[in-house]
């Protein structure tokens, strides 16, 4: 077994309704994949999808309400990263969000966080209400990079 798989994180941590709170814990989160040596797509893809995630529970979530938090949990290790993100706002239904590569919604802004989300991420999860959504990546591995054998 390698070093590496041995290095796992698993946090959770409250933020208020600000971008910058925000951005500072998805940097955290960043940090720790760089640190187990994720490749280039896969931080680029999480980056995105987490960034994405984050906003829409701040600002559409909470409405950039102060006295409303999100709440961020994440596990990550070497084969892959699982976050939740829960806001305090009502919620809403993803099926219902419009797809932004339909020929109607091409010149909507709309939905497209969520259409990026889905198409770098393993799976994306939201409860009933609509307001907790759970990422989950597995982790690429290259052609170039080590296996624990």
């Amino acid at each position: 077994m390698s070093a590496i798989d041995d290095q796992q994180a698993k946090f959770e941590v409250t933020i208020p309704s600000d971008t910058v709170a925000g951005q500072t814990i998805q940097d955290q989160i960043i940090r720790k994949l760089e640190e187990l040596a994720y490749g280039d797509h896969d931080l680029f893809g999480i980056r995105l999808a987490l960034e994405e995630a984050l906003v829409n529970a701040i600002k559409h979530g909470n409405r950039l309400d102060p006295q409303k938090f999100v709440r961020i949990a994440w596990q990550i290790d070497s084969n892959g990263c699982r976050i939740e993100i829960e806001d305090e706002g009502e919620g809403f239904n993803p099926v219902e969000v419009p797809d932004p590569t339909a020929d109607e919604n091409l010149e909507r802004p709309c939905g497209r966080g969520i259409h990026l989300m889905r198409a770098f991420m393993n799976a994306i999860v939201y409860n009933e209400r609509g307001n907790r959504v759970v990422l989950e990546k597995t982790r690429t591995i290259m052609e170039s990079e080590p296996t624990s054998e």
